[in-house]
């Protein structure tokens, strides 16, 4: 089950939640922004990941309600790739897709062949992976306070950007 349009992020009954159409925000990013990387939006999907799950599931709700969530188009695309392969319960094709709309609401980072190009400067000046490299890009690009990031170094800080694991 989908949640309604607005309502709180919520258990569908087959292992992963859905947040529902949150308000439709500018795409701009600004300051005060909270980039959230992939693997908060698993665990907040994921009903079998236990506390993880209800921490992460708190923060989404949070950042829906206040508009500052910030993701980026790589974050989308991995979160659409292992709901379905790493979720105790995977959601159907369908379900996937209405999570992809709800989170394109979102503000949302655009990867172009520049950020890649950005990415790689990240790459080499903090010695992180590409991957990393491009959500720090992301977050950057958007003036971002805060990376929420499980994977990433807590406390981690790569310029103006700041890693904090929200599940501990």
């Amino acid at each position: 089950m989908i949640a309604l349009v607005g309502a709180p992020l919520r258990d569908s009954g087959r292992g992963w939640s859905s947040i529902g159409n949150g308000p439709v925000r500018e795409k701009n990013c600004m300051n005060d922004k909270f980039f959230v990387d992939t693997n908060i939006l698993l665990y907040a999907h994921d009903s079998t990941q236990g506390a993880k799950h209800e921490r992460a599931q708190a923060l989404l709700q949070t950042l829906w309600e206040s508009g500052d969530g910030v993701l980026s188009t790589q974050v989308l695309q991995e979160l659409c790739i292992n709901l379905r392969r790493k979720s105790g319960r995977p959601p159907s094709i369908e379900e996937t897709r209405k999570l992809i709309e709800d989170y394109s609401k979102w503000n949302m980072v655009v990867n172009t062949a520049e950020s890649v190009l950005r990415a790689l400067d990240f790459e080499s000046r903090y010695q992180i992976s590409f991957w990393d490299a491009l959500i720090v890009q992301a977050a950057t690009h958007c003036e971002a306070a805060i990376i929420y990031s499980e994977d990433m170094a807590d406390g981690q800080t790569y310029g103006a950007v700041r890693v904090m694991n929200p599940l501990k």
